[in-house]
């Protein structure tokens, strides 16, 4: 992966977050490692959207999400109360796995920026399994 990951073509779903104490640290600037919490809010909500709840795959369907690999650039710090936008853009889809693209914006600034890959897997065995046909053909 290049050193500067490029803007989403095609942004699929944007999700407000609040930045709260607990997203903070002691300076009340966000720590780090919760972009890549406000990254799966985002992810979460743009399933909600399409009509698939990640309890309702597990359950209904045997099959859940894992994160296989991260990428985060962070560019300016976001801060206690700030309100941000997290994007969510599917750059790939593959039978068993995507590449999505997010952003953290506040007022149109980018803030943080990552290349998350996610795998499908069977929800017992925790092995690769197909995405669901339906949210597969949703993904093209």
């Amino acid at each position: 992966m290049s050193a500067s990951i490029p803007t989403p073509v095609c942004i699929v779903h944007r999700h407000p977050v609040r930045v709260y104490w607990e997203d903070t640290d002691a300076g009340g600037v966000v720590f780090y490692a919760n972009y890549l919490k406000f990254f799966e809010r985002a992810r979460t909500e743009w399933l909600r959207a399409k009509g698939y709840s990640q309890e309702q795959l597990r359950r209904e369907q045997g099959v859940m999400f894992v994160v296989s690999h991260t990428s985060v650039r962070y560019l300016q710090p976001a801060r206690l109360d700030d309100l941000l936008e997290v994007t969510v853009a599917v750059t790939a889809a593959k039978a068993a796995s995507m590449v999505i693209q997010q952003q953290a914006l506040r007022d149109g600034t980018v803030l943080a920026e990552g290349e998350i890959r996610i795998g499908c897997v069977d929800a017992q065995t925790l092995r690769p399994h197909r995405i669901p046909k339906e949210l597969l053909q949703e993904l093209a």
